[in-house]
């Protein structure tokens, strides 16, 4: 039983539209609100006998008297204030039913949807902008599976490209191990040199010839790439439906191309081939350099046709790549309608990271790879915790440690609306307090510890009308209110609704820790608040599966 069923419950017996009930600014003046003006002049009424129409109404309704506790007139709005033991029992009955499918709805109709995302370079370091794109992506495939859609993850690795061929430039000479410093070697070089660009692609050529030296370093080397990508996705608990390359897609691509010709749907211009869009204002995008290299589209619409043959019935691919692609992503999608695929392809677009001293840059060679990162707020932790749990062993520390980081990273990378820049700062991520990781889950610790005191055995036995305190009611609302931020959040394509409300769930737990004696009391009023904040704990776990971040039993 979610807010929204019971807004349609009062509209419905007030003849109203269920749309017309809001929540006020403070929910002190009432749980909804109801524009009366609006309404008067609809019906053509004045204020003051609609008002008295809708009271006498509900005074008469049997099933509203036993929902509403009062109604109260505050300017130009009626209030609806509902009687909190009837709310608290239909919530915590939901909430202890479905557990950690809570909040979950049926809206997508099991349409079938992928979620194209983790499309990283190999011969380039894992960085922790890579890792705002997986975590955005994974949050979706679980928010719109919550929302009732059947989503897939897929990942397409760009493992075909000049990138390859400019690290195993370096690689050649024996600069270094480390690809992506190789990588940023040869492009500063290419800077200084431009014969050198001549020798890249040589090798380049190589490459797609599938023969001699060049193409073996390319399979070393990207062997080397693909185990670190599957450490990342592994330590981040991140599992593809199916994960596609650019070296088996890229040939298939190709004749794509050449049918798209065919077509008139691509066209040959000065020795190139190039889709031009200007008739609907997207310009004009390359597909085949002069040289008859590949660009990005070859193997992106090889993709979008494997995507169709491999899951049936697909109607829309969400492609979560950064905000510089909305122009290249419309592109695409235009071609491909063009082409009478059925997929409609849909960009989600994210900011960029930066850190408190300026933006990243792989070409640059300044962006903080992923396991540096993930090692330094580690090793943060490791000391805290040492100073903490002076009785835990080495390997304890080190393995909560390890977990504590991955949420952490995770946290950090969804806090934020996709549409907003993460700045993003080691000190203000492994702080206990503010909106932080560590703060929501040494909440939820916390009330696993409280239940673990109590020796509380899932029995199901509570009364609303023991949750009599103004912060049990407000917090009985907020797990009212979850079922509409997980709607929220997929309408909106944006996670960090649903990190706000976890940030604010515990907000308001730790007030009532504060308050009330939770452990105290008669054992009815006792079973009753062991079930609340059992429910609390069921729904905190809920929205930080969807967010991919695992709970913890200890801190």
């Amino acid at each position: 039983m979610c807010l929204q069923e019971i807004k349609k419950i009062i509209a419905q017996k007030l003849d109203i539209d269920s749309q017309s009930l809001i929540y006020p600014q403070n929910h002190a003046w009432g749980d909804f609100s109801l524009p009366i003006f609006k309404l008067a002049k609809e019906n053509n009424l004045s204020p003051d006998l609609i008002t008295k129409k809708l009271q006498d109404k509900i005074l008469s309704d049997k099933e509203l008297s036993s929902i509403l506790l009062k109604t109260e007139i505050v300017g130009a709005y009626l209030n609806f204030f509902l009687k909190p033991d009837y709310l608290a029992n239909k919530i915590l009955t939901d909430v202890l039913k479905y557990k950690d499918k809570y909040g979950w709805n049926n809206l997508g109709q099991k349409k079938v949807t992928v979620f194209e995302f983790s499309n990283v370079n190999t011969h380039k370091d894992f960085h922790i902008g890579h890792l705002r794109n997986i975590c955005f992506g994974e949050a979706m495939v679980n928010i719109f599976k919550a929302n009732g859609f059947c989503s897939y993850p897929v990942s397409y690795i760009n493992d075909f490209g000049i990138h390859t061929a400019k690290a195993i430039w370096s690689y050649k000479r024996l600069y270094s191990k480390d690809l992506n410093k190789c990588y940023a070697e040869t492009v500063k070089q290419m800077n200084d040199n431009p014969k050198i660009a001549e020798e890249v692609s040589l090798i380049m050529a190589d490459i797609e010839k599938h023969q001699g030296k060049n193409y073996y370093l390319w399979k070393k080397t990207r062997s080397i790439s693909l185990k670190e990508f599957n450490e990342v996705y592994k330590k981040n608990n991140i599992k593809f439906k199916k994960t596609y390359f650019e070296s088996q897609v890229i040939n298939k691509g190709f004749k794509i191309v050449k049918k798209l010709i065919d077509d008139n749907i691509l066209v040959k211009s000065q020795g190139a081939i190039i889709a031009d869009l200007e008739i609907y204002q997207l310009g004009v995008l390359p597909i085949i350099r002069q040289d008859g290299t590949a660009l990005y589209p070859v193997a992106d619409l090889a993709l979008a046709e494997a995507k169709e043959l491999n899951f049936k019935g697909l109607r829309d691919s969400y492609i979560v790549v950064d905000i510089r692609q909305s122009l290249y992503s419309k592109q695409l999608a235009k071609i491909l309608s063009l082409a009478g695929y059925q997929q409609k392809i849909n960009h989600l677009p994210y900011e960029f990271i930066t850190l408190p001293d300026g933006m990243m840059s792989s070409r640059l060679g300044n962006a903080i790879s992923y396991f540096s990162l993930y090692e330094k707020i580690k090793d943060c932790l490791i000391i805290e915790t040492k100073k903490r749990h002076e009785n835990w062993s080495d390997k304890k520390i080190e393995k909560n440690c390890q977990s504590l980081a991955v949420a952490i990273l995770k946290f950090e990378m969804l806090k934020v609306s996709p549409a907003k820049i993460i700045t993003f700062d080691i000190n203000e991520a492994v702080k206990f307090d503010g909106f932080n990781a560590l703060y929501i889950l040494y909440g939820l610790v916390r009330i696993k510890s409280l239940l673990k005191k109590a020796k509380f055995k899932n029995n199901n036995k509570f009364n609303g009308k023991f949750l009599d305190t103004k912060i049990e009611q407000d917090l009985i609302f907020h797990l009212a209110k979850y079922p509409e931020v997980i709607i929220r959040s997929q309408q909106q394509y944006d996670q960090s609704e649903i990190v706000k409300y976890l940030f604010e769930l515990f907000q308001m737990f730790n007030d009532y820790y504060q308050q009330v004696k939770i452990l105290s009391g008669d054992p009815k009023v006792l079973d009753t608040r062991l079930n609340f904040i059992y429910s609390l704990s069921l729904v905190a776990i809920n929205a930080l599966n969807l967010l991919g971040i695992k709970p913890l039993n200890e801190i």
